[in-house]
């Protein structure tokens, strides 16, 4: 059975749960600032999990690494 989720099941990752697993569906933003977050290895398809949030930073696991990111940031990398 497949099941499709609407784009309006997809949250930005700075409203996700911490320890729930997501994955990223897409990067919002300008072109240098997309390829600046993928280098960081935020890229679609990948999982993240939020390890913690603590004075405006998110900090999670993606691609084996753990990884800060700015709330604002957070907020470009569309997970579901």
């Amino acid at each position: 059975m497949l099941i499709f989720m609407k784009e309006d099941d997809y949250v930005p990752l700075s409203m996700a749960d911490i320890g729930k697993k997501y994955i990223i569906r897409r990067i919002r933003g300008k072109d240098e600032v997309v390829r600046f977050i993928e280098n960081l290895g935020f890229v679609a398809g990948a999982e993240v999990i939020v390890v913690a949030q603590m004075s405006g930073n998110i900090i999670v696991n993606v691609k084996g690494s753990r990884v800060a990111v700015g709330r604002d940031m957070a907020g470009k990398i569309i997970v579901e």
